[in-house]
């Protein structure tokens, strides 16, 4: 399997172009087929008006999109016809073009795949169709709770939820072995620092001045029982901020103390999710906090001859890390959910697609064949997910207690500011940078400075 080519994925990270086999469910004809008919079924048939050609505005993968839309148009029986259009590789990318096709009041925009971070913008904005009430339990019935509530503002369901993401701790066994660490019971972040300065070994973590620091600050005060956002409130300025809380105090003494270990890259603080997974697969690796792209990325590399085997059979993953010893850990989480555009002439087709595109079986599909997990909780029970990816009970317990990071439809300028304030993370001061970023973030939400 070739690793030459990646594109963005949600969450940051990058996936190889063909990161797992074709599952069997794809490539036997009959069970093919057998999956159409109960898309099919899913779907709906026909429709009296002739089939309507559907947009889909996708973030880039690896055809995985593509391939669920050409099955649902097969599934549809004629109703309507699913068409692709690829969106920027960045999130930030994929939000500045559908914002400015949709305040044109670009109609051609059906279904859209969404950050989970950009559905309050967008439902304020009112760019997302309302979900139907007759659908919005079907759409949330066994689904990761984190997906619900990202897909919900203003106590409606204003998006769909597709995908779930989420990080892992993965670790070398050896070295946890070497350091005694117990790795079937939780570790907290004071603990990995310990093992990896005792074993000489490196902790991958991402501080790039990016998402991925928002996202990993935001872990890291969800963990320690406190919110980026503490209360939400109609007008911007009258939003409250939790940067100055002991939780936030905590999570900047865990981010400066990686930081300062010894143990991180000497490039940390360019440091991304694909700079970590390098590292983690390279004879200095310890720990490291990442999406489950890692071991797929892993095994195309041994199929590619770049990696020995002997590299992921020595892998082994759990929850993320604990900021305080007898707080659960709150992971990462990201994925996809799907808007439907409200300009759309074509709302209900476009609903009754979703039904398909979110199948149990589609999720399952993409989660083998594009490493995606899956938002439906019961896909994890899937034999054929297990097999493809055996981390997956641990990654749907991690989903179970994942936070979405702040949910407001002013999300640019509150992860925007997180940026300035807490980059690079060796100059995070516990004492002062939570009060620094108060004052900045709630100036740019009052309107009195810009980013």
């Amino acid at each position: 399997m070739s690793i030459g080519r990646q594109v963005t994925g949600a969450g940051g990270h990058r996936l190889p172009r063909s990161p797992l086999r074709r599952s069997r469910r794809v490539l036997g004809g009959g069970a093919a087929a057998l999956v159409l008919a109960s898309t099919l079924a899913a779907c709906g048939g026909g429709g009296d008006g002739g089939s309507q050609t559907l947009t889909w505005y996708i973030n880039p993968d690896s055809g995985g999109q593509a391939e669920i839309a050409a099955r649902c148009t097969e599934a549809a029986g004629g109703a309507y016809t699913i068409t692709t259009a690829v969106l920027p590789r960045q999130a930030a990318g994929q939000r500045e073009q559908l914002v400015r096709r949709l305040a044109a009041n670009d109609a051609s925009i059906d279904i859209m795949s969404l950050d989970p971070i950009f559905v309050p913008e967008f439902a304020e904005a009112g760019f997302l169709a309302e979900v139907p009430e007759d659908l919005a339990d079907q759409f949330t019935e066994n689904v990761v709770p984190a997906s619900v509530e990202s897909s919900t503002w203003d106590d409606r369901l204003a998006a769909v939820p597709f995908w779930a993401n989420t990080q892992l701790l993965w670790y070398r066994k050896s070295v946890a072995e070497a350091a005694g660490l117990d790795m079937s019971q939780p570790v907290t972040w004071d603990q990995l620092i310990t093992a990896a300065q005792s074993q000489g070994v490196l902790i991958g973590a991402q501080g790039l001045r990016a998402e991925s620091l928002t996202v990993w600050l935001n872990a890291l005060i969800e963990s320690a029982g406190g919110s980026i956002i503490e209360e939400q409130a109609e007008a911007p300025e009258d939003i409250q901020l939790g940067f100055e809380s002991e939780p936030a105090a905590r999570a900047a003494e865990v981010m400066r103390a990686v930081a300062d270990s010894g143990a991180v890259s000497p490039a940390f603080s360019t440091e991304n999710e694909d700079a970590s997974a390098t590292g983690f697969e390279g004879e200095n690796a310890g720990f490291m906090v990442n999406w489950p792209f890692v071991w797929p990325r892993a095994l195309a590399a041994v199929e590619g001859g770049t990696l020995d085997q002997s590299v992921p059979d020595d892998y082994g993953w759990t929850i993320y890390p604990r900021v305080n010893e007898d707080d659960p850990a709150a992971p990462p989480f990201g994925g996809i959910n799907l808007g439907i555009g409200a300009l759309s002439p074509n709302v209900d087709l476009a609903f009754e697609a979703v039904q398909c595109i979110t199948s149990e079986e589609n999720q399952a599909y993409y989660f083998t064949t594009n490493g995606n997990p899956a938002s439906n909780l019961a896909v994890y029970d899937d034999p054929e997910v297990i097999e493809v990816f055996p981390q997956a009970p641990v990654i749907r317990e991690s989903l179970e207690l994942a936070a979405s990071r702040p949910l407001t439809a002013y999300y640019n300028e509150v992860t925007g500011g997180i940026q300035r304030v807490y980059h690079p993370p060796a100059s995070v001061d516990p004492g002062s940078t939570g009060a620094e970023a108060q004052e900045l973030i709630g100036s740019i939400l009052a309107g009195e400075q810009l980013l």
